[in-house]
């Protein structure tokens, strides 16, 4: 089997080239636009280039029995730099793919294109309506390749909730807070609940999708089975922590206030902040999927339970020093 991978590099991506590494898989090439990061000294080929060099993409695909495409842009000040990085690159990644006759291509979107979910975990089957520029990339994403795709390839799209996991460096600040014995709660969080995915489960699902080798587009959300709240996860937290979390709830207008204030500082010094407007708007709503068509179509389960996840994860902040 060869593959090639967008966003080895990165948080997720590096976690599946080490799963594909431990398949023994006849090859692995990722595109690598600087440094190496989490792939340094690892078996893997290194195309050199980003995802908007159309030689590179081309170099990483020849041949390859199967596409992730991974890679993406979660922050931007403007709509035309998410929809140039995730919607542009992400054509040129399907077009070249159905051109040099890859079989299958797995392409990681987001339960931001689908919004939040208010009376229910929200399905594959309910519309999708975004509430961040983020979203509406991956939400135009998935619309270009539906529109795009024919069935001389399988394409399988990834909804992910929310990522943790060993590595990961925006859910991290909440861990950072935690280790200074507070817990931000969104509203008291005691009642809205939230998907979430340790990093391990999701690449597991990642890979079972790469098996499902129909011709045409489908869609999954690979998340957590079970539903928390918060309040259960600043519980676990503090259990893996060993001390108790004082929380800190913050009404969601807080939230935004925040962003808005975070971001237009940012700004002055031409940098874009993890906190901006988009991200303080999603931080107060509630963010669910079900993963019944995962389970049902590709034998998808989740094996990471809370409590586990978490030791492993902040264990491996502690061991890298950044906690």
């Amino acid at each position: 089997m060869k593959a090639f991978v967008t966003g080895g590099t990165g948080f997720i991506g590096s976690h599946l080239v080490d799963q594909l590494l431990k398949q023994q898989n006849d090859e692995i090439r990722c595109l690598v636009r600087s440094s190496d990061k989490w792939l340094k000294d690892k078996d893997y080929i290194r195309v050199q280039g980003n995802l908007h060099d159309l030689s590179a993409l081309r170099e990483g695909m020849e041949g390859a029995d199967v596409v992730y495409h991974v890679a993406g842009v979660v922050k931007a000040p403007s709509q035309k730099v998410f929809d140039q990085a995730n919607v542009a690159a992400t054509e040129n990644i399907l077009r070249l793919a159905m051109k040099l006759k890859v079989p299958k291509l797995i392409v990681l979107s987001s339960l931001a294109a689908c919004g939040p979910s208010f009376k229910h975990p929200l399905t594959e089957d309910d519309p999708m309506m975004p509430v961040t520029m983020y979203g509406e990339s991956k939400k135009r994403m998935e619309e270009m390749i539906a529109s795009v795709a024919d069935d001389t390839i399988s394409v399988t799209v990834i909804r992910p909730p929310a990522v943790y996991g060993p590595r990961e460096d925006q859910i991290f600040s909440v861990f950072q807070m935690a280790s200074w014995r507070l817990f931000p709660i969104i509203d008291g969080g005691r009642n809205s609940r939230v998907s979430l995915i340790h990093v391990h489960d999701l690449v597991d699902g990642i890979v079972l999708a790469a098996a499902e080798k129909k011709p045409g587009v489908e869609t999954y959300f690979i998340s957590s089975e079970e539903l928390y709240t918060w309040e259960e996860i600043r519980q676990a937290t503090a259990r893996v922590f060993g001390k108790k979390l004082h929380a800190v709830k913050v009404s969601p207008r807080l939230v935004e206030v925040i962003g808005n204030i975070v971001e237009t500082g940012a700004s002055l010094i031409g940098r874009y902040p993890v906190i901006n407007r988009d991200k303080a708007r999603e931080l107060g709503m509630q963010w669910t999927c079900s993963v019944e068509k995962a389970k049902s179509r590709l034998g998808f389960r989740q094996k990471k339970d809370l409590e586990n996840g978490l030791a492993e994860t902040i264990h491996w902040y502690k061991k890298h020093h950044w906690l």
